[in-house]
């Protein structure tokens, strides 16, 4: 019997998606983007979810982008499709309302790469390896990473990275902030899911408006940004977790959020 390409795992109000396709390095086809986005498309009414961990099957691999083997059976129309479904996936999941955490488990290039940075927040294992591996193929990003990685990491540091096509180490990810945290292999879901619990604790509507405020915010010039806060702001106000977070807090009690 098959295994389905994309597991699928709730536990304590978090989502944990594993891209599997070990024998390839869990490399992206079109049936594993079309599962992945399935996915992604049923938490926009999930209220009871308040996060999502993405990585890859095994140890080895987090993803290694593109199955280059079915690229290379596509036609130039069919590779324009594969292209333009990646990046709306990977704009959908950015534009979740729930906080994304990618788990880095190993090696993530090209398009792997392009998944983590559609996440919020990206905790790699010590062994992980990460880049923009595309210009080594004579391409270049397709799944936004040319936009991602400079408003991550700067513009001058994703130029190096891109133009070169090389590889960053788990360190070097920390160093330059490309990802959040570096953990120890065999603690890398636990780091995940200790997140993802803290993330749990808070308000579900105030996070999801500061994830509206920082993404919308930070393509403006600050004036607008501080306008978008401020709207943002106002959803905040007349919900019953407001008032319940400042109940517990004079009552010195821990606050019961229910998204309302």
């Amino acid at each position: 019997m098959n295994q389905p390409l994309l597991l699928v795992e709730e536990k304590k109000q978090t989502i944990l998606m594993t891209l599997n396709r070990p024998s390839v390095m869990n490399c992206l086809n079109f049936d594993l983007l079309y599962a992945l986005g399935d996915e992604i498309d049923k938490l926009q009414y999930r209220t009871d979810i308040r996060c999502v961990i993405i990585t890859g099957f095994g140890e080895k691999s987090f993803c290694a982008g593109a199955d280059l083997k079915e690229r290379a059976s596509l036609t130039p129309d069919e590779v324009k499709k594969f292209i333009l479904t990646i990046r709306n996936l990977l704009t959908t999941i950015q534009n979740l309302p729930l906080p994304v955490i990618s788990a880095i488990n190993g090696i993530a290039l090209g398009g792997g790469t392009e998944v983590a940075l559609a996440s919020d927040i990206r905790i790699a294992a010590d062994t992980a390896s990460m880049g923009l591996t595309e210009t080594r193929l004579a391409i270049i990003p397709g799944g936004g990473g040319t936009q991602r990685l400079p408003r991550i990491i700067g513009v001058a540091k994703a130029k190096e990275l891109i133009f070169t096509g090389i590889r960053v180490n788990a360190k070097e990810a920390l160093k330059i902030g490309l990802v959040n945290q570096v953990v120890p292999q065999e603690n890398l879901l636990d780091a995940c899911m200790d997140m993802a619990g803290m993330i749990a604790q808070t308000g579900p509507i105030a996070v999801e408006m500061a994830k509206y405020a920082i993404d919308k915010g930070i393509e403006t010039d600050l004036a607008t940004g501080l306008a978008i806060e401020s709207n943002a702001y106002r959803v905040t106000i007349p919900t019953q977790d407001r008032v319940e977070g400042l109940t517990a807090f004079r009552e010195k009690r821990k606050p019961v959020y229910k998204g309302r």
